[in-house]
């Protein structure tokens, strides 16, 4: 019972206002009546206010006036104590950072030389399975997608919708910016759109298969933009071994053959503090999406809370409707 007592006093956000409950018993008991002699100014309404006054004192107990009077004022009081009521609790959103995706859609992202599921796979299908799944573990950030081959385009603006994202992302080929790649202009027009968001967390994962041909900013000149601008750049150099040769086989090829320019890759990452990776097949680049999520954690979402609810609305209606029905009844018995 003390317990319950406890709880409901825990509720009052204003617990002072009970402490009025008692204050018309003690107004009647030692406020003397005003006098009726040399008053001031007469009001018609007074005389019904001193003829409701004893009757409430006397006939209240007996007709029941009294006890709804008394019930709307603690009520009233009640209202007045502003009880409250904690609500479920609520997770607070989690706030990450602005992410922006770049993606090679130059001719070269259409060599069929990764496998997925068990069969073989051109490199842009490879790449798209592996950056959805790494969209999915994103929850929170905001993100944005550029694709790029002889032009960079923005796909998505920086929003908190995977979603939308990640049809966009399913919905791009080969050649739809151009079939030559321009490293340089990808990275500048992303360092424009991470420029306007806030600042600290600005960051770009970009992903290409062969060597700037293409646009007029030099990639180098851009990592140091980027670099000024607080963007921070990590870098997946993506291709398999070659193409197919001659009766559906592969023809090994030389180190010197590989046609990703793997060094200016290596130097845009390190001049703006992000990290250069190299895959040769899809379950590299899936390993290496990963260790991106790692190096660039997501906020852990705050400490739960619960809201508290109003609750005041209640007594303050019963109390009017209380003192409603004791005018009524007093009016009845007058």
């Amino acid at each position: 019972m003390m317990a319950s007592l406890r709880d409901l006093y825990d509720m009052l956000q204003w617990p002072a206002w009970l402490l009025a409950i008692p204050l018309p018993w003690l107004l009647g008991r030692f406020v003397p009546a005003p006098r009726r002699e040399g008053a001031a100014l007469r009001l018609p309404i007074a005389d019904r206010i001193r003829e409701l006054a004893p009757a409430v004192a006397t006939r209240g107990t007996h007709d029941g006036v009294g006890l709804l009077a008394a019930l709307a004022w603690i009520l009233l009081c009640i209202a007045a104590a502003r009880p409250q009521q904690l609500g479920p609790p609520v997770q607070p959103p989690v706030k990450g950072r602005d992410l922006m995706l770049a993606l090679d859609l130059s001719g070269s992202m259409n060599e069929p030389d990764m496998e997925l599921g068990g069969g073989v796979v051109d490199r842009l299908t490879a790449a798209k399975a592996v950056l959805s799944d790494f969209i999915d573990r994103r929850a929170g950030d905001r993100l944005s997608l550029l694709v790029f081959g002889r032009q960079a385009h923005v796909l998505t603006p920086f929003t908190l919708d995977r979603d939308s994202v990640r049809e966009q992302l399913a919905d791009s080929v080969v050649g739809l910016a151009g079939q030559e790649t321009a490293i340089g202009d990808a990275i500048g027009l992303a360092v424009r759109r991470l420029r306007d968001q806030r600042e600290g967390e600005r960051v770009l994962v970009l992903l290409t298969d062969g060597v700037n041909t293409a646009g007029v900013l030099d990639p180098r000149k851009a990592a140091r933009i980027a670099a000024d601008s607080g963007v921070r750049i990590h870098t997946v150099a993506f291709g398999g071994e070659g193409g197919l040769s001659l009766f559906g086989f592969r023809l090994p090829m030389t180190a010197g053959d590989d046609p990703i320019d793997e060094a200016t890759l290596r130097a845009i990452a390190a001049s703006t503090g992000g990290r250069s990776f190299r895959a040769r097949d899809t379950r590299e680049l899936a390993g290496i999406y990963a260790e991106i999520d790692r190096l660039e954690p997501i906020p852990q979402p705050g400490r739960a809370v619960r809201p508290r609810i109003e609750r005041y609305a209640w007594p303050l209606a019963a109390s009017f409707v209380l003192a409603l029905l004791a005018v009524l009844a007093w009016r009845r018995r007058s």
